[in-house]
């Protein structure tokens, strides 16, 4: 059993849409609301320029700013389509192609789409799997100052570069959690596109999986994670980001359901991860499903407030 952690002094706030906590240096909101309604939806396709995804949590977001240095990163939303291809599908992109994909494409944008193009206006092509690398973006209050974070490589020789399981699986209290959705989509019945952000602040640390998973049926699965490390007693601040992408075709996942008949966990994002991390690499992020996405690698950066 791990040693009692002494609990930081913080403050919890709470609105009716929004929770927040402020803890050392750090003010830490997540803001959760109902999906956007008409209104909402065509002012952000209108900003977009591609039909936007069944369900599009628009005002969702997660912020975390480290007040001395003004520093601030976010994952919203509109920052995470705004990463989805639009236009022409290019050479790394990883676009999926099948039988299906111009027809369904065809219902979001024909006369009977609830999103309609205008019909002066040729639909655009875009990623309809809504596939996005997005890692968050960051922000500052001091514009004039330049970047406050210096982001470089890890040293993988230096532990204070690795983001530290066990400290995250020790049974230390949670000050604070969230799970914030920003869009899903179910591919006109023929799968499942969605994004989801967790938030866990510790009394050592704040971590964060921002997680894409896309299921296109009897064709591939794909999940792309970004982790956030930030431990309070680093000096000065550092924060650890770590992205990965995986891919693997869809019945080389399916061989590892624990019951054959019951294709339930292929709807669970914790277990296409679990399985599509298990297999070797050379299965996962080299060749993965033949799309030749870029990001099936994994990449690990240290970002240092001034």
């Amino acid at each position: 059993m791990s040693a009692a952690v002494a609990l930081p002094q913080h403050k919890l706030y709470e609105s009716p849409n929004s929770r927040s906590i402020e803890v050392f240096d750090w003010f830490i909101t997540a803001s959760t609301n109902p999906i956007s309604n008409a209104s909402e939806c065509d002012v952000l396709h209108a900003s977009l320029g591609i039909p936007l995804p069944e369900m599009t949590f628009g005002r969702n977001l997660l912020t975390l700013e480290h007040r001395p240095s003004g520093w601030k990163y976010s994952f919203t939303t509109d920052g995470a389509l705004r990463n989805v291809r639009n236009g022409e599908l290019q050479q790394g992109d990883g676009g999926v192609k099948v039988g299906y994909a111009d027809k369904w494409l065809q219902s979001r944008t024909g006369p009977s789409s609830t999103l309609p193009m205008p019909p002066t206006v040729q639909a655009k092509p875009y990623d309809w799997t809504y596939t996005t690398a997005y890692i968050g973006h960051e922000t500052s209050d001091a514009p004039s100052q330049g970047p406050i974070a210096s982001w470089t490589q890890a040293d993988p020789d230096n532990p204070s570069h690795a983001i530290p399981m066990a400290e995250l699986t020790r049974p230390d209290p949670i000050l604070f959690y969230a799970e914030i959705p920003l869009f899903e989509d179910e591919l006109h019945d023929n799968g499942s596109s969605n994004l989801l952000v967790r938030i866990r602040v510790m009394p050592t640390c704040i971590f964060i999986l921002s997680r894409f998973t896309l299921r296109v049926d009897n064709v591939l699965f794909r999940t792309f994670d970004t982790r956030i490390y930030h431990s309070f007693t680093s000096q000065p601040p550092l924060i650890i980001r770590e992205t990965s992408g995986w891919e693997a075709p869809y019945d080389r996942v399916k061989r590892h359901l624990p019951k054959r008949d019951d294709l339930t966990p292929l709807t669970d994002p914790t277990f296409i991860a679990r399985i599509l991390t298990s297999l070797p690499t050379e299965a996962s992020q080299k060749e993965g499903a033949n799309t030749g996405w870029r990001e099936l690698k994994r990449n690990v950066e240290i970002g240092i407030l001034s």
